[in-house]
């Protein structure tokens, strides 16, 4: 099993007729992801590697089923292009793009709630389901980080994900499911809203959450721990354990505000909860081993 999605789920691809959406849609099809329709405005009647594009997403959910959609957009257009995919039925969502207004991401996700929907991002690479089907921008060609095996990962950063995969894949382990929620102040799916879903995964046995500096998610995860939510073994990284208060690094979610949010915070409710927390990337193989 996975979660999320696998290679039966019917995903649109909303901007495929784009460069990065035309490319990332032929590798996803190559990997095996089960893309039945793409959407760019203006462009039905083509196609990208003999998948149909139409002109609006409910063109493509009266012509195909689709559970899924990956929304490969600017900014400027997220927000529209989210909406339009939610009011069409569709209850799985990943959106890459990065910098989206914050009022608009906290609409989204009051919207995403109320109709029940998983909308992931912005600014994530995606969701990936090892060796089945992925939405989002993965080198699954990299063996040593995209080898299938048992342990969940969910990260707020990409370039650290293909950094602590690795380490997973050396310890003799590889993931089963790995979910980016993004890097920006206002995540639309949050890391303690994922894990219930690795907790009831047959094939996921423990879960690397890759965290940083700033929000309170991991302290979520946490809380999670605590109330038994969760319940299989969980190791933590945090990214920004040097960086200045005050002082955003990289995304724009990593900032520490108001006293709140340090790497300090996250790992003293972490371990209070049972979790391991790994100093550093090349520990974390050390500590599944531990605990695996």
């Amino acid at each position: 099993m996975s979660i999320i999605i696998d290679h039966t789920t019917p995903v649109l691809i909303q901007g495929i007729t784009g460069k990065e959406g035309s490319f990332w849609a032929k590798h996803a099809k190559n990997y095996g992801t089960h893309i039945v329709a793409g959407v760019t405005p203006g462009k039905e009647g083509q196609d990208v590697d003999g998948i149909p594009v139409y002109h609006t997403v409910r063109r493509a959910v009266q012509e195909h089923p689709i559970e899924a959609s990956l929304l490969v957009v600017p900014p400027k257009a997220a927000k529209g292009a989210v909406l339009e995919a939610l009011d069409s039925g569709i209850k799985v969502i990943v959106v890459t793009a990065e910098g989206i207004p914050l009022h608009e991401m906290m609409q989204l996700r009051k919207i995403a709630l109320e109709k029940q929907a998983m909308v992931i991002g912005g600014n994530t690479t995606g969701i990936i389901s090892t060796g089945k089907a992925m939405m989002g921008f993965f080198p699954y060609w990299l063996d040593r980080v995209y080898k299938p095996g048992r342990v969940g990962v969910m990260t707020r950063s990409g370039s650290l994900t293909n950094e602590v995969t690795a380490e997973i894949v050396k310890a003799g382990f590889g993931p089963s499911s790995i979910v980016g929620v993004g890097g920006d102040p206002v995540p639309l799916t949050r890391f303690a809203e994922i894990l219930p879903l690795f907790e009831k995964d047959p094939d996921t046995d423990a879960v690397v959450m890759i965290g940083e500096i700033g929000g309170t998610m991991e302290e979520d995860v946490a809380e999670a721990i605590e109330q038994r939510i969760f319940t299989k073994p969980l190791i933590g990284f945090m990214g920004g354990r040097t960086a200045p208060k005050g002082q955003k690094m990289g995304h724009a979610g990593a900032i520490i505000t108001a006293g709140k949010g340090t790497v300090e915070d996250k790992v003293e409710a972490l371990a209070k909860a049972g979790a391991l927390v790994a100093d550093r990337p090349s520990m974390i193989g050390q500590l599944l081993q531990k605990v695996l």
